[in-house]
């Protein structure tokens, strides 16, 4: 029953946000995540200075997860994850080391993720784990 509503829902925010992918792609991704046990506790985090956002922080067993969602109309241009730049890291880096260590949270127990959303019919979701490192400051 719950997941008739939550398909409602989501055909109506699509329609709302026709041109918005990358919202309609957070809001797969972040529905995916729950279906696969993670706990969000954040959505679209920016640090008080500098620059930077964290799409969804969520907590997944013990690590705390930041996710970058990277959304597609199709894939005829490549992977939406091919976005992700050394620049992007540097970027999801800096304002996850602001969340971790205002959430009191120690570095080594954080990881990357990436969640690449096709807008295909069927929508296509991948979930890279661990998609790049953690730089070691």
């Amino acid at each position: 029953m719950i997941g008739l509503i939550y398909r409602a829902a989501d055909a109506l925010r699509r329609r709302g946000l026709s041109g918005d992918h990358g919202r309609v792609g957070e809001d797969l991704a972040h529905r995916y995540l729950r279906r696969r046990g993670c706990t969000i506790v954040a959505r679209n985090y920016r640090p008080r200075f500098g620059a930077g956002e964290l799409d969804l922080v969520a907590w997944h067993g013990e690590s705390l997860v930041f996710v970058e969602v990277k959304t597609r109309a199709t894939a005829e241009f490549g992977e939406p994850d091919r976005a992700v730049d050394a620049a992007k890291r540097r970027h999801l880096q800096y304002a996850a080391r602001e969340y971790a260590r205002r959430a009191g949270v120690e570095w080594e127990k954080v990881r990357f993720d990436i969640v690449s959303v096709v807008l295909s019919k069927p929508v296509r979701i991948a979930w890279l784990r661990d998609a790049f490192s953690r730089d070691r400051r």
